[in-house]
């Protein structure tokens, strides 16, 4: 049996004034590293548009680990500015490149709207676990960010899906 093709999807977060990630980006990017070193032939994707300062999340992803990853393997989304436009935009890219699923590189607080998307969008994902060394009140608010965007992003997600279905198939 083949392997499967997999897409590393690393989510956007916040870049500092001075273009430098901010520590959740940072820990995104690293989660990436590790990822792309256990499946060497699967590609970065990189996603998330200019926020309030410096360039685009995605591109400073790039450059980071372009220090690491062989360049070819990196690939930028700097349009997205949210969760689900991200994971439109991955699930494009993964069905274009044949890709069977996607490895999501984001926080595990994260992990669960990122991944309801995925599967509503009909693509099979398993998250990178890494452990996440932030401040407890920190993730108790993400924690609770999530919890408000899971509902928006379900009904928003499901629209998206039932549009994608009504669509007729440009297939003969």
């Amino acid at each position: 049996m083949d392997q499967p093709r997999r897409l590393i999807v690393i989510f956007g977060a916040a870049v500092r004034a001075d273009g430098r990630a901010s520590p959740t980006l940072a820990r995104r990017i690293a989660y990436a590293e590790a990822a792309a070193r256990r499946y060497a032939d699967a590609h970065l994707f990189c996603s998330g548009a200019k926020g309030t300062h410096g360039p685009s999340e995605a591109s400073v992803m790039a450059r980071t680990l372009a220090n690491t990853i062989e360049p070819s393997r990196i690939h930028l989304d700097e349009a997205s500015i949210d969760t689900l436009e991200q994971v439109r935009a991955a699930v494009r890219f993964a069905k274009l490149h044949d890709c069977d699923e996607c490895l999501t590189c984001t926080d595990g607080y994260h992990q669960p709207r990122v991944r309801m998307l995925f599967a509503l969008l009909g693509m099979k994902t398993r998250p990178v676990r890494l452990p996440h060394t932030g401040r407890k009140r920190y993730r108790a608010k993400m924690s609770l960010r999530e919890a408000l965007a899971l509902p928006y992003d379900l009904v928003a997600g499901t629209a998206v899906r039932l549009r994608r279905k009504s669509k007729p198939s440009s297939r003969a």
